[in-house]
């Protein structure tokens, strides 16, 4: 399977996992893929709290331990909310792989540039 076939099979297993718990995606109106990313967002926050806890941040305290295995999982549950994120705005695998191919140009070039000023417009096009 190739890297392509891998993320369209990550979308179908993401969205039919999503159907079985009741969310589907293709039937929302806008004020419901509104309240559904902002849900995605809220759950990928607490998904990057639970990775943060599995390195030791806390330089005050001696106990902790870095969780390797426990940030693999925690990374894997960020892809779960991300592609349902991304299946609410109605992108499919390939809109994700062709925008991160055009946004990877745009992360290159601005450290060609030095990145010395923001540029708002480099992006809209993707």
């Amino acid at each position: 399977m190739n890297e392509k076939d891998m993320l369209r099979e990550m979308w179908r297993m993401q969205k039919a996992l999503n159907e079985r718990i009741g969310v589907r995606t293709d039937e929302m109106n806008e004020e419901d893929r509104a309240q559904w990313l902002l849900n995605y967002c809220r759950a990928m926050s607490q998904e990057i709290a639970e990775l943060t806890d599995s390195v030791p941040w806390k330089w005050w305290a001696k106990y902790q331990t870095f969780d390797a295995q426990n940030a693999k999982v925690e990374i894997v549950d960020l892809f779960h909310f991300l592609i349902s994120a991304a299946q609410v705005m109605g992108m499919s695998a390939e809109d994700v792989f062709e925008a991160y191919l055009k946004k990877n140009r745009v992360n290159f070039q601005r450290q060609e540039t030095g990145y010395i000023r923001k540029n708002e417009n480099d992006s809209r096009h993707i």
